[in-house]
């Protein structure tokens, strides 16, 4: 598949049109060469890829959007339906290849390419094929943009983002994975469900593996600025430790409940995803509880290990990590999803 994209090129031998159709005031200046432009490149057009994309596209992040996947097919479909929608979208120069030169000047990267499992096959297994697979991804980015920052979806996000990070050679804070992002908006949502407030006022973090071993941090919630444990703690109503653990596992199976009803996740992830763009491309210094290097926070020490932690993103990447204080029990739990995650990654040998 050629590299395909929007053009004003139209007629025989490919007119330019843009240059004919309009004419150019007198003493116009030409155009700023400062303007800023920004693009997205998307690997993997699949159900996420598509979601993630489109989301992007709807909610006008990007000058340019790329994307890219083995499928040519798949990928060139998919390309001409998003450009279909350009009447009702802002505008957006949208291109696809199974050629990575396509994504050359990214500001950003955002993989979500992976392989499904076979029926039978082993967890280990399966991620063996995917690190194959980041061998053919991770290169090509770095080649066509050496300045971009990368953004890791494709599951286990935590592994996946570790291997990014090794095999790009760039800084820890320019790999990101999408980590616990979704996992709180989700812990968020049942915690105002449960209180009859919008998720907006909710300060809520799911920490950790994004996975079994995740950490609710119930310690730091609060709604409307006021400390949720605390506040019931001084009016004497007492809150049922298995009451919070069922939200906490409402959180963690919340996503097999989705792919068990529909077989697959999307939505979610597009909107979480392009909330993790914009506060990188627009510079927003917002909080987010993202996949990064924990190693020496908390007493994570063990090795390198990529978990989610709270952590103030931006242009640069990831700027720094909040300050959280978290609980002795919660530091405790924090080591062991850390160790989870080491213990799986001894195994790769990367």
């Amino acid at each position: 598949m050629k590299n395909s994209s929007s053009s004003s090129s139209l007629g025989p031998g490919g007119l330019d049109l843009s240059q004919t159709f309009f004419k150019s005031i007198l003493n116009a200046a030409p155009p700023s060469p400062t303007k800023r432009h920004t693009k997205i490149s998307v690997i993997g057009v699949g159900n996420v890829g598509m979601a993630i994309a489109q989301t992007i596209l709807t909610q006008d992040l990007v000058d340019e959007l790329a994307l890219v996947d083995a499928k040519s097919n798949k990928l060139r479909g998919e390309m001409l339906d998003l450009q279909h929608a350009a009447a009702f979208l802002p505008r957006t120069k949208i291109n696809a290849s199974i050629d990575y030169s396509v994504t050359s000047g990214s500001d950003l990267c955002i993989i979500t390419a992976g392989a499904r499992q076979n029926p039978g096959e082993s967890r280990l297994n399966l991620l063996q094929r995917n690190v194959a697979l980041f061998k053919s991804i991770v290169p090509p980015l770095v080649k066509y943009s050496p300045e971009t920052t990368l953004l890791v979806v494709s599951n286990p996000v935590d592994v996946l983002t570790y291997v990014a990070w090794k095999l790009s050679g760039f800084p820890a804070n320019r790999v990101i994975g999408s980590g616990t992002n979704l996992d709180s908006s989700r812990f968020r949502f049942l915690i105002a469900d449960h209180l009859d407030v919008n998720a907006q006022d909710v300060q809520a973090y799911i920490v950790g593996e994004h996975g079994d071993s995740s950490v609710a941090l119930w310690s730091g919630i609060s709604v409307g600025g006021v400390p949720v444990l605390s506040f019931l703690e001084r009016q004497q109503i007492a809150l049922e430790k298995e009451t919070l653990e069922k939200i906490h596992q409402e959180v963690v199976h919340s996503a097999y409940e989705v792919i068990s009803l529909k077989g697959y996740t999307s939505w979610a992830i597009g909107y979480s995803v392009a909330n993790l763009a914009r506060t990188i491309l627009r510079d927003q210094r917002r909080i987010h509880p993202v996949s990064v290097l924990a190693k020496g926070f908390y007493g994570i020490d063990g090795g390198d290990v990529f978990l989610s932690l709270p952590a103030q993103l931006g242009r640069s990447g990831v700027l720094g990590v909040t300050n959280v204080h978290l609980t002795d029990e919660e530091i405790e739990q924090l080591r062991t999803s850390a160790n989870t995650i080491l213990e799986v990654q001894s195994q790769l040998g990367i």
